[in-house]
């Protein structure tokens, strides 16, 4: 390792840095010393940026990581809420909604105040199959979350976006203006409250905050099509074209990237039935 280290500084010949790079992330990682680890990955990303090799060892390299980490938890501090934490979010990524939601609770149980977990709860509700009472259910989560943690933009945005499903305007404007004060660079509370300002009839308030969200989200869609809307209705029609122009852009510049993932997808594969 030492020596590894050292030689970063003074190798002239690319390829030779690469590979010393990639030794110093493999050292570091048998002997499981995380910082090394770290270390070595931010200085091959600067030196060998979007270097596929790079970026896959990377992935490995902090999901190895994490899994260590978490392991370092439940050995150390098996009661913590953590634990429960950590267990509920491997629940939910298993579409085990029911045991997710107990792990939930139970760090709730262990500590009321926790920030992010009626927010999660939350979360959680609204993902499943909607029944008449999930939006009420969810709300109370999202409500309990800004009681704990009153700067949760993420909290007011869905807030926002259930009075908005609700047709209660004033409710969902009110939501959806305090997430863009929290988050100023929130593109979807800003959608959102253009387009509750439409629905009452404000164009004249709703078209800045539309054309903001784009400017906040330029290769979204979905910011320039509400923009275009507003603007339209507005009677402002050449503005409105050039939104709907940008809006088929980024559509179809999504629908390619989409499509090209799906075709690397596909090709591998097809290389490993090759293989096999």
């Amino acid at each position: 390792m030492p020596v590894l280290k050292n030689a970063l500084g003074h190798i002239p010949d690319a390829e030779l840095k690469r590979r010393a790079g990639i030794a110093g992330v493999r050292c570091a990682m048998s002997h499981n010393q995380s910082q090394d680890v770290t270390r070595f990955i931010e200085w091959l990303r600067v030196e060998f940026p979007r270097d596929p090799e790079i970026l896959y060892l990377t992935t490995h390299a902090y999901s190895d990581l994490s899994v260590r980490a978490s392991q370092e938890l439940l050995f150390t501090n098996p009661s913590a809420p953590q634990v429960h934490e950590l267990n509920a979010e491997a629940l939910e990524t298993q579409g085990n909604w029911k045991g997710a939601l107990s792990e939930y609770q139970a760090v709730l149980e262990k500590n009321p105040n926790m920030q992010g977990i009626h927010f999660r709860i939350g979360r959680l509700i609204l993902s499943q199959p909607q029944a008449p009472t999930t939006l009420d259910d969810a709300k109370k989560e999202f409500t309990a979350e800004l009681a704990i943690d009153p700067d949760n933009a993420a909290a007011e945005y869905v807030l926002g976006e259930i009075a908005r499903q609700r047709e209660e305007w004033a409710d969902a404007i009110s939501h959806f203006q305090k997430a863009t004060k929290l988050d100023s660079s929130f593109a979807d509370a800003f959608v959102g409250l253009g387009r509750s300002l439409m629905a009452t009839g404000s164009l004249a308030e709703s078209i800045p905050v539309l054309l903001r969200a784009a400017d906040l989200e330029p290769a979204n869609p979905t910011t320039h099509y509400y923009a275009a809307m507003a603007l339209g209705k507005a009677g402002r029609k050449p503005e409105s074209a050039a939104e709907l122009a940008k809006y088929k852009q980024a559509s179809d510049k999504a629908q390619k990237q989409k499509d090209e993932i799906n075709l690397g997808v596909v090709g591998q594969q097809v290389e490993i039935k090759k293989e096999q």
